[in-house]
């Protein structure tokens, strides 16, 4: 059964964040985002982050992806203050505690699915042979050990979506943080990549969805309902 809202985890959570305020002047006025928002999230967890259009569940989704920096509040990441870290640092955290998987795949064309996983390893700076044998190993887990070799358009949208979830596995980060992951799915692919997430959530990672849809945020064990910048306490 759902667990709405906070997390009851007495444990030193992976996410801890405090008064959060994200505020954007468009023209002559100032839309606050983000109007002091507070959310733990524990290890190993699996949440759901829904709301409105205009919640903040997008600024949200960017600033726990260290994509943005707050206006204000406080965001502890693994223990590590990342709330006003200059963007080289933002950038250093993110590649190693972050795997991100996006509604539109984002896999370059030109590349085969091995190439497509190993390519955060090539940013990185790690050795081509260990590239290829942990994009091998994290491909075998999301079921395409017999697709390493086809291009993206040689494959399926759920198999496009299984090679960006392999991606995002392969740094080994604290986070997968998925926005959208099935919006471009049919309801049976989109069933199969959900039950991927929560294969991944058993074998250890920490999975934040962000999603408009019901069904889709029925498959975390958490939801945490986002409206005017904070998280909704009246459901």
């Amino acid at each position: 059964m759902h667990r709405e809202q906070q997390s009851t985890s007495n444990s030193t959570p992976l996410i801890h964040a405090r008064g959060l305020q994200k505020t954007y002047v468009v023209g002559s006025q100032v839309v606050h985002a983000l109007d002091g928002l507070d959310l733990d999230i524990a290890r190993n967890e699996y949440v759901a982050l829904m709301g409105p259009s205009g919640s903040g569940k997008s600024t949200l989704m960017n600033i726990l992806g260290c994509l943005d920096s707050p206006t204000g509040g406080r965001y502890i990441l693994n223990g590590k203050d990342v709330s006003a870290m200059e963007d080289d640092a933002l950038a250093e955290i993110r590649n190693r505690e972050i795997g991100f998987v996006f509604q539109t795949f984002n896999l370059l064309p030109r590349y085969t699915a091995l190439d497509n996983v190993a390519l955060p390893m090539v940013y990185a700076g790690i050795a081509r042979s260990e590239r290829e044998a942990r994009a091998q190993e994290v491909l075998h887990q999301v079921g395409l050990g017999d697709r390493m070799d086809h291009r993206p358009n040689e494959l399926s949208g759920g198999q496009r979506q299984r090679v960006a979830v392999a991606r995002a596995l392969v740094m080994r980060p604290s986070i997968i943080l998925a926005d959208e992951p099935t919006g471009n799915l049919d309801t049976t692919t989109s069933h199969e990549v959900m039950q991927l997430f929560s294969d991944i959530q058993k074998a250890g990672n920490t999975v934040i969805l962000v999603t408009h849809e019901e069904d889709i945020a029925a498959c975390a064990h958490r939801i945490v309902r986002l409206r005017d910048g904070r998280v909704d306490e009246g459901l």
